[in-house]
């Protein structure tokens, strides 16, 4: 079982500045734990790395009282995200409104259906939009969390995690 300091220690040396961020963003700052693990979780995810992937999900399962519903609501958020950012990047930079007049289709159900609370999955959302690079995305769950009660400082950590863990991936495969 991967650990996040074996995670760290695969990390060559060019990789240094990557390998302590991966340590200070999930230490600590203004996000709950289970918004810090299901973030981490999530983007573990979606970067799609296993040595990562595993490393978040142990940590998670450590630093949790009740890590199953943070861990099967990243799993969702990385897989809904992986399909939204896909079709909102395309309809925002084709920027057709033909395009933005047609129903999605896509069922998207667990968007409504958290276990954790809504503000938290959405926020967990925006950072693997963050990867994922779909701006109308990240606007519209920005909006949500602002208005849900979190601060931007809150949402700058999330987005802080969601760059280190794709450093990471990108560190552990290079």
């Amino acid at each position: 079982m991967a650990s996040l300091e074996v995670v760290r220690s695969e990390l060559a040396d060019s990789h240094k500045d990557t390998r302590l961020n991966l340590q200070s963003v999930l230490e600590g700052g203004s996000l709950t734990p289970e918004q810090r693990w299901g973030t981490a979780v999530a983007c573990a995810f979606a970067v799609r790395n296993e040595r990562l992937k595993e490393a978040m999900l142990n940590e998670a399962k450590k630093a949790l009282a009740n890590p199953e519903p943070v861990i099967e609501d990243a799993r969702a958020a990385a897989s809904l995200m992986a399909m939204n950012n896909v079709y909102y990047r395309f309809r925002h930079m084709i920027g057709k409104e033909s395009y933005s007049t047609k129903r999605a289709g896509l069922r998207m159900n667990r968007l409504t259906q958290v276990l954790t609370n809504k503000v938290d999955f959405e926020l967990v959302c925006l950072a693997v939009s963050a990867i994922n690079g779909c701006e109308m995305c990240m606007q519209s769950h920005e909006k949500v969390v602002l208005e849900g009660g979190l601060s931007e400082e809150q949402v700058h950590d999330a987005v802080r995690i969601a760059s280190v863990i794709h450093a990471a991936a990108v560190g552990l495969e290079s």
